[in-house]
């Protein structure tokens, strides 16, 4: 075998980049495999796993494990890997021999920095967060797996130092036009957000971008903001600041199902900007309608949501039996879809409706609107730990839709800055073998005509491969829902 392994101690890069340089070297013609990622213990299992030597190494190494056809191949495929390295050092601002800062507090001196940005493994990221609140800055802590009493501490003292943490759990924020995490490219305008929910947000904030009305900022707040436990905390700031802001005419309040005691606190506060809540929950407007009711606010017409619908089939070919399917766990389900999910044992037939989601709010919005099924949240902490989000990642749920055999299939694709760059091009010829076997494929796809993936290009080579696809989360889940006999 011609195998290149390296261990580069204490050489670090971000999940997201490295993921990137190891897609970009498994395209190079001979690679079989390329792992490029930070010596985690589930980075280095999966290195040996595949067959490399590796040596011992630490979680703060690089490790580098690529497989060729030929010696030439691999050279070819070494040198590719300096390129793209040293391109994604380029692009980061930083310079080769720099001596980058040690801790948050000498980066905020360095850069004079107002905002941190927090993106390391989640049992880091208290501490960095800390540091960066202590230093007077406000945070976006993009990082999961942050247990809620450390959440809490660092509300409460941000709040006593007069600045905001946003997250943990935090995918989305646009900060005076700046996009941070998961991001949309979006129009500026006089819509203030604050999102207790990062896909929440970006279905919103894209409908409304459709429909040609821009953003001031949005403000995510992480997904447990609203719970019993944290209680809002810093959503208050967040609506409180908004609404001292001269660039904000309107708040929209979106929200995962809160607890109902938080959300009646924060719909109770004394505000002179007016609001638009879209807190999910039974009974409650789904996301598409809250997004409907601010452009009426704003004296906006309400347009028709762009949808494609999908194309006339040939028979289907005789159900295979599924392969096995490691995704099976109903963590991330909610709403009836848990309720169905709950109750299935090994041997128990397949729902009619299974959704195969990425974005936690978007499951939980499609579990009400189609009142029966089973969700699985690929976002959830259980399936991110170790691994990268399903929106840059996408091999849980592909394996997840090979093991439908009938049925519907429903997903979300999230579309801007941070995420996949071409997620049709992996999940179109998925789709395609899905409708071979007979199975219907709806996908809302959530983005903005100025998004860098495309979002009419994306849908229409879904569309093609056999997807009913569609801009509105809650449409794609009432279209599932008739396709299923509901």
């Amino acid at each position: 075998m011609n195998d290149l392994v390296e261990v580069r101690p204490g050489v670090y890069r971000d999940s997201v980049t490295l993921m990137r340089v190891s897609r970009a070297l498994t395209e190079r013609p001979g690679v079989s495999v390329a792992v490029v990622a930070m010596a985690t213990e589930l980075n280095l299992g999966l290195a040996r796993d595949l067959g490399f030597a590796v040596p011992p190494a630490t979680p703060g190494d690089l490790l580098v494990a690529v497989r060729a056809g030929s010696p030439a191949e691999l050279e070819d495929a070494a040198a590719e890997l300096e390129r793209q390295l040293a391109a994604r050092e380029q692009a980061s601002g930083t310079r080769r021999g720099d001596a980058p800062p040690r801790t948050t507090r000498s980066a905020a001196r360095t850069f004079e920095a107002s905002l941190a940005l927090v993106s390391v493994p989640g049992e880091h990221a208290f501490a960095e967060a800390l540091d960066a609140v202590e230093s007077g800055l406000s945070v976006m802590i993009f990082s999961d797996n942050m247990p809620v009493e450390q959440e809490i501490l660092l509300k409460d003292r941000a709040r006593a130092r007069g600045v905001l943490v946003m997250g943990p759990d935090c995918g989305t924020a646009v900060v005076g036009g700046a996009g941070l995490g998961f991001a949309n490219v979006l129009r500026p305008g006089h819509v203030g957000v604050v999102a207790a929910s990062g896909t929440g947000a970006q279905q919103v904030t894209s409908l409304l971008d459709l429909a040609g009305v821009g953003v001031s900022h949005v403000l995510g707040v992480g997904g447990r903001d609203l719970s019993a436990e944290v209680g809002g905390r810093s959503a208050v700031q967040a609506l409180r600041a908004l609404d001292d802001d001269p660039a904000t005419e309107l708040i929209v309040l979106v929200s995962k199902p809160p607890a109902p005691e938080v959300a009646r606190a924060v719909r109770d506060l004394d505000l002179a900007t007016p609001v638009v809540a879209a807190l999910l929950g039974p009974g409650q407007d789904d996301l598409t309608t809250a997004a409907e009711k601010v452009l009426r606010a704003l004296g906006r017409d309400v347009p028709e949501w762009p949808s494609w619908p999908a194309p006339a089939r040939p028979p289907a070919h005789p159900p295979a039996q599924p392969a096995p399917h490691r995704a099976e766990s109903t963590a991330g389900t909610s709403g009836a879809g848990r309720q169905a999910a709950s109750h299935g044992v090994a041997a128990a037939p397949r729902p009619a409706l299974r959704g195969l989601y990425a974005g936690g709010t978007l499951c939980a919005e499609a579990a009400l609107v189609a009142g029966a099924g089973e969700f699985t949240d690929f976002g959830d902490d259980a399936y991110t730990r170790g691994r990268a989000h399903p929106m840059i990642d996408p091999a849980l749920r592909l394996e997840a839709l090979r093991g439908v055999a009938s049925g519907v299939v429903l997903m979300d694709v999230v579309l801007g800055h941070g995420a996949d760059p071409d997620p049709s091009s992996w999940l179109a010829p998925a789709v395609r073998d899905a409708v071979a076997r007979g199975v219907d494929v709806v996908v809302a796809v959530v983005g903005t005509d100025g998004d860098p993936q495309g979002l009419r290009a994306q849908a229409a080579r879904l569309n093609e491969a056999g997807a009913a696809v569609f801009t509105s989360n809650a449409a794609a889940a009432r279209h599932a829902r008739l396709l299923a006999g509901g």
